[in-house]
């Protein structure tokens, strides 16, 4: 999952973000490597727009053109906004160059603002527009960026010489997308996921790790977390001091993740059921290793769902007292018009792109890293593309963009699955059928904690919190600063780390939003008090980890998250 985004911010976050969701990515993921027919999108838009409508933005775009040229212009970029941040942007030359891109790319989305496209047309017009307006930013090409002008008088053109070298260094990865991160620092087990612990079950879809406490006490009740079923595991255990499980463990929780295993061919048939059954015994299994009657259960994104899944499932077979409490990150369930998760569905396309991937067993990891880069073209493609092959940099040494690339391959049954609950939102309806038991999220009556992220373009906030409406018991909810993943794992210590908090729940997010609270720190500090709160009683850490019956089988990391779908490429 992208994990680029973050920000730091002292107003209200905006409520109508609109990207790309989940079952989208994995349409467009499954289509990526056809051809397209981009041009699709623009005809809509001739078609919807008026003549008149488009005189008046061509004729105001002609004068800010004017304005352009003889300097009178007071275009600027968006705050945040990193590619005209060198100063020589401000030369009387460059500084054209900059306001006439701003202008026209102004005049572009005018078009379709104007257009009256219909809700879902008009998200793919803007998606479409927006790729193209940052594909053209002149600080992509070397004579219209004064930063790489400059590089490359100081350093005799080497620059090239050295981007070059890294252009073929990058033709050799699975993606063939520039670098976004320099792996030489990282290693899983030694500099990544190195938190002490054990795999205390393995199953054919997964490993589930328990982790060595690092106090001398304990609360009974373990927490039990579940990763995408399209990520490694170790996003909850990154860098020493950025651990989510390491966090915990000093915090006195007693921690247990699942490691999915990374899946090929023969898996095909791999669906929601199973994923769900294997959280439910992960469930079972950290029980009878603590001896305790119930578990705190936290899902990522598509975890997330999987997560809630299992909690319904639990609440419908009338083991819902399981569950201490019901932790979503980054996840939405109500995927209605309010939510861009739906924004692009399209039936027909979800069917070919459904087919494409039974006949190849499953969706490789790496066509949904490209998906995922292409969202944010500027951040994760073309910023990479002028600091590795015009200015010869190498990527930043960053564990969380690491992992983002670290991806694995989706089985085409799950694939589908996922693609279904896009297309006919059962959940809000009570019409989901998880292992042949009809499910009700609001039948899950154990309090919820719900987090979401402030730039998050995969799962918006104001429909993470639509979503955390349906379940049945008290809901509270945060909203870190950051975009998808970044803002979940938001370790303590940044001085730019802030998030919005509310221990009630409204109407909608805005209403939510204007009654929540600003507060520096990480988010963290609220989960944990809510986790301890739902803890019972301490006790003795224990001396090992498993039990007599589920002993322990190798030291954490464990054996599935090695296996690698090689998106990474070493930077020399």
């Amino acid at each position: 999952m992208q994990t680029t985004s973050s920000s730091s911010h002292s107003e209200h976050p905006t409520s109508g973000a609109g990207d790309l969701g989940l079952d989208q990515l994995l349409v467009e993921a499954a289509k990526r490597g056809q051809r397209r027919l981009p041009g699709i999108g623009a005809i809509k838009v001739a078609r919807k727009l008026k003549p008149a409508d488009a005189l008046a933005i061509i004729s105001e775009g002609a004068k800010e053109l004017g304005r352009v040229a003889n300097g009178t212009s007071t275009l600027q970029p968006k705050s945040g906004d990193r590619r005209f941040r060198d100063p020589a942007w401000e030369n009387w030359v460059f500084r054209r160059i900059k306001q006439g891109y701003l202008s026209l790319s102004e005049s572009a989305r005018g078009v379709v603002d104007v257009a009256d496209l219909d809700w879902s047309a008009e998200k793919r017009a803007r998606m479409s527009l927006e790729t193209l307006i940052e594909s053209l930013s002149p600080t992509n090409f070397p004579l219209t960026n004064p930063e790489v002008l400059k590089a490359t008088i100081d350093q005799g053109g080497d620059n090239f010489v050295k981007g070059a070298r890294q252009f073929i260094r990058d033709q050799q990865s699975a993606t063939r997308l520039p670098a976004s991160v320099d792996p030489t620092p990282f290693k899983v087990g030694e500099t990544l996921a190195c938190s002490k612990g054990a795999v205390v079950h393995r199953t054919d879809r997964y490993e589930l790790l328990q982790y060595a406490p690092l106090t001398k006490e304990v609360q009974e009740v373990p927490i039990v977390i579940v990763p995408p079923m399209i990520s490694k595991f170790y996003v909850v255990d990154l860098s020493p001091g950025r651990s989510m499980v390491e966090y915990l463990s000093s915090k006195g929780i007693q921690p247990f993740a699942l490691s999915w295993r990374n899946v090929g061919r023969h898996h095909s048939s791999w669906g929601m059921d199973d994923y769900v059954q294997s959280i439910v015994d992960a469930i079972d299994t950290a029980c009878a290793i603590t001896g305790s009657d119930k578990v705190h259960l936290v899902g990522f994104c598509a975890g997330g769902i999987a997560t809630s899944l299992a909690a319904g499932y639990l609440a419908a077979t009338g083991r819902g007292s399981r569950l201490a409490s019901l932790n979503i990150n980054v996840t939405v369930l109500d995927m209605d018009k309010g939510s861009p998760l739906m924004g692009f569905s399209n039936p027909k396309l979800a069917e070919v792109a459904s087919a494409q991937i039974q006949r190849k067993g499953y969706l490789p990891g790496t066509d949904l890293a490209k998906t995922f880069a292409w969202l944010r073209p500027t951040d994760m493609i073309w910023n990479n593309f002028v600091n590795n092959y015009y200015l010869g940099k190498k990527p930043p040494a960053m564990d969380l963009l690491y992992w983002n690339l670290d991806s694995m391959n989706m089985p085409a049954a799950l694939h589908c699955d996922v693609l279904n609950i896009g297309l006919n939102n059962p959940l809000p309806k009570g019409e989901m059928k998880v292992m042949d038991t009809t499910i009700n999220l609001s039948e899950i009556d154990c309090d919820a904690f719900i987090a979401a992220g402030e730039t998050d373009h995969i799962t918006p906030w104001p429909s993470c919190y639509q979503s955390s409406k349906l379940f049945g018991g008290k809901t509270v909810f945060a909203l870190s600063n950051g975009g998808h993943i970044a803002a979940v794992i938001h370790p303590d210590g940044n001085p730019k780390s802030s998030y919005w908090y509310a221990d009630n729940t409204a109407d909608d997010s805005e209403s939510w939003l204007n009654g929540a609270e600003h507060r520096s720190g990480t988010w963290w500090v609220e989960w944990r008090n809510f986790l301890s709160e739902r803890s019972g009683a301490l006790k003795k850490a224990p001396k090992s980890l498993g039990n007599r019956k589920f002993k322990p089988i190798e030291d954490a990391p464990g054996s599935y998250v090695m296996h690698s779908t090689s998106t990474h490429v070493r930077v020399g």
